[in-house]
């Protein structure tokens, strides 16, 4: 019999998993709804001051990102991008940036999913200095943070249609 931290462990990682590239019941997750965009398709924008696919994508990584950072009780200031919340993409169309956005939101989506890992189950109830609430709340908030943006990500594919 699993200990009720492993099965809520293990829980966790399947709710994350699902909402970023695992196959789930409600249809594409994150990482699904990128698939195969060029970067035209991912830099066009619905009108002028929305975001496009590539900022919502940076922003997604920068999230999970500060959910690990947030979790361990680590300092700001180790994301790759200078800012938060939202970047603006640079103006250029270049293919290889779009794919090195991509490995960015997989590289910090396998870094949480690691600090997660190696939670203690008591970790799991603390409220971080400066949060409003526990580290069990953000990591369920972080999964749905994903689906969230996966569903925005599919209306601006069809709206390109």
């Amino acid at each position: 019999m699993k200990s009720n931290h492993v099965a809520t462990t293990e829980m966790l990682l399947k709710m994350l998993d699902e909402a970023f590239e695992k196959k789930a019941w409600h249809g594409p997750n994150l990482r699904g709804s990128i698939r195969g965009l060029k970067v035209e398709q991912a830099a066009w924008r619905p009108h002028n001051g929305r975001h496009n696919i590539r900022e919502i994508v940076v922003h997604c990584a920068y999230w999970k990102y500060a959910v690990r950072r947030r979790i361990l009780g680590e300092k700001r200031g180790s994301f790759p991008l200078k800012g938060s919340n939202w970047f603006k993409c640079p103006s250029g169309r270049l293919e290889s940036a779009w794919r090195e956005e991509i490995s960015l939101l997989e590289t910090t989506h396998r870094s949480l999913r690691e600090a997660i890992v190696n939670l203690d189950e008591k970790d799991l109830l603390i409220t971080p200095k400066g949060s409003k609430v526990n580290n069990l709340s953000t990591i369920i908030g972080i999964a749905s943070h994903d689906l969230y943006h996966a569903g925005q990500i599919q209306l601006l594919r069809r709206l390109q249609d």
